[in-house]
């Protein structure tokens, strides 16, 4: 087989493929291997070729080694061999989902999509609690973090080809404790964001309709839709749902956008007679508001959650850091352009969720076309939350990539269970700013800032000589605490922030209630 220069050299010459690894296959019967003897094996296999036919599908080896100047990796036929990958187990395409089947086009969709989903919603408001000046420092620093953050992310899933999610994370440097704490952690994290998500597609019906209906019934109708979507088993026939949730997401913001430089005035404007825009380059604000508005933007950027899941079901997780950095500059691009924008032309009378910020009509329309796009943000993270309670679950057995009655009904029964805490937190904090708020501040800290800088410290400090502790690696320890440091920070005085907030909108909008969330109706 001619050598590839575009495949790293594995020296131990396994046949390892980005977390897949190609091994003899193992008599029939029930798999009953557990995590530890699955990982335990895709180490410590070494496959003898069958065929002098083969096919490339990239290498690394479980611990991240490589030698220069020989990229010949031998790869041969799945058909005279078992796929085995490091999270999924074997896989077996005739009888079963291909988990590792998303591509990098595809991965910057979903990625795209899972950040911008209802994120952007809240920006142009928070632009305008802070002032435009310090809004777009804030959001630039979190930005700054956020994708340090999922750097962080890459270099320990090549590392570690076990981990799956947050929680697998947690495995690896705090035993079974970690792994517990932030597999709660995430869950609880994924659920609230579907839950903002419901609460925002209530929002979307209630407008499009003009109220026409209460809008707990909206809540339970965009529940019963977020199931159904979610329940597609493999984020690669998923990815074609990103594409349609992107265009059409992104179609309500330009829309809006355009919409409220030409109107007469914002929806929440005076609807006769004069009326006076406020807009500021600077704004004194509470500290409260400051760390609400922070909080927002954590909200909207938090993505590395999400692209644990995305990368482990890449075909090739090389190109992970290509999605990732165009996924973070087309992200950070578009949330200082609509959100300046829209700040600018509608002054204090901007709205949360953004949409309902363009004239009555104009509502609508944004709402209507962005619909789509909220329902496939919806379905992105129960899925993903579903996911990694179904990988739990069936880990290590033939029932997690067998089609086989166990399988569709654990896989059911997640998607449903999600779904239904998903419900609940919906109709009992109807109120998306606020709800944005408590997860920016509470939630996202701990599954999206606080352990990385601890992931680093793991990989890149903990078992380094001293000789090699350089002045260089000394500033990049630093850097990690002061990450994990800001994290905390955010935690407390971001999530007291939070809960005043929620306290002072309870008057608004009561659980399970019927008024309308979208004020299209006066």
């Amino acid at each position: 087989m001619p050598a590839d220069p575009s495949l790293p050299h594995t020296h131990s010459g396994e046949d390892v493929v980005l977390g897949i690894l190609v091994v003899p296959p193992l008599s029939q019967g029930p798999d009953t291997r557990g995590h530890e003897q699955l990982l335990q094996r895709y180490k410590a296999a070494r496959p003898t070729p069958t065929s002098s036919r083969s096919r490339t599908m990239g290498s690394y080896d479980t611990d991240s080694k490589m030698e220069k100047g020989d990229s010949q990796v031998k790869v041969v036929y799945a058909s005279d061999v078992e796929v085995v990958d490091a999270v999924f187990g074997e896989i077996h395409e005739d009888s079963g989902p291909n988990y590792r089947n998303v591509g990098w086009a595809g991965t910057t969709i979903l990625m795209c999509k899972a950040t911008i989903g209802i994120g952007v919603l809240g920006i142009p408001f928070s632009l305008q609690v802070v002032g435009l000046i310090p809004g777009l420092i804030y959001l630039t620093a979190v930005m700054v973090i956020i994708t340090w953050s999922n750097a962080v992310l890459g270099q320990f899933k090549r590392n570690h080809p076990e981990v799956y999610s947050i929680s697998d994370a947690g495995r690896v440097i705090g035993g079974r404790v970690g792994y517990e704490f932030f597999a709660i952690a995430f869950l609880v994290y994924m659920v609230f964001c579907c839950g903002s998500s419901i609460v925002t597609i209530a929002t979307a019906l209630n407008a499009v309709s003009l109220h026409g209906a209460c809008t707990a019934v909206f809540i339970a109708v965009a529940a019963v839709i977020g199931f159904l979507a979610s329940s597609v088993r493999t984020l690669g026939k998923m990815a074609w749902l990103g594409w349609v949730g992107m265009v059409t997401i992104m179609a309500a913001i330009l829309t809006l956008t355009i919409a409220v430089t030409v109107q007469s005035r914002p929806s929440a404007a005076p609807k006769t007679g004069p009326w006076e825009k406020e807009f500021h380059t600077t704004r004194h604000a509470t500290f409260t508001q400051t760390m609400s508005a922070i909080a927002a933007f954590i909200f909207a950027t938090n993505n590395p959650p999400t692209f644990f899941g995305f990368v482990s079901e890449m075909r090739d997780f090389r190109m992970y850091d290509r999605a990732m950095y165009t996924t973070q500059v087309f992200v950070w691009c578009t949330y200082v352009t609509i959100g300046t924008v829209v700040y600018y032309y509608c002054g204090q009378y901007v709205a949360i969720p953004a949409l309902g910020s363009a004239g009555v009509l104009m509502k609508r329309v944004c709402y209507g076309l962005g619909l789509p796009g909220m329902i496939v943000t919806l379905a992105i993270y129960s899925h993903l939350a579903a996911k990694s309670l179904f990988v739990r679950i069936l880990h290590g057995s033939r029932h997690l990539n067998t089609n086989t009655p166990t399988h569709w009904l654990t896989w059911l029964g997640c998607t449903l269970g999600c779904t239904v805490a998903e419900y609940i937190i919906a109709s009992a904090i109807p109120i998306f700013g606020s709800l944005v708020s408590l997860i920016g501040a509470l939630l996202c800290p701990i599954v999206g800032i606080i352990p990385f800088g601890v992931m680093w410290w793991y990989d890149n400090w903990r078992s380094v000589a001293p000789e090699k502790k350089t002045v260089l690696r000394r500033a990049k320890l630093a850097w990690a605490m002061s990450v994990t440091t800001i994290g905390c920070f955010i935690l407390v005085a971001g999530t007291y922030a939070a809960v005043l907030d929620i306290k002072a909108n309870a008057s608004h909008s009561k659980p399970w209630g019927c008024a309308d969330n979208s004020n299209s109706v006066q």
